[in-house]
């Protein structure tokens, strides 16, 4: 499973979030009018922007640590 959805409240709601494979470390996504509320503006919203922040577990069974040696292999 490389991709999955993770799903968030909003000030407007709840938004479904799709992770794509391969998303970077601090990359950064923005959702339309889903952020704070625009002072004195019923009903407007600003942007929100999402910041990845993805860690790897840094505890590896052997069998993942030589798998991943495969990997990299094959690049």
């Amino acid at each position: 499973m490389l991709s999955f959805e993770y799903t968030l409240s909003t000030f407007t709601g709840k938004v479904k979030l799709k992770v794509v494979p391969e998303t970077q470390y601090d990359a950064k996504v923005k959702l339309k009018a889903t952020g704070f509320p625009i002072y004195k503006k019923d009903g407007k919203y600003g942007d929100l922007i999402i910041t990845f922040h993805i860690k790897m577990s840094l505890q590896l069974s052997d069998k993942e640590k030589e798998l991943i040696g495969e990997l990299l292999k094959l690049r």
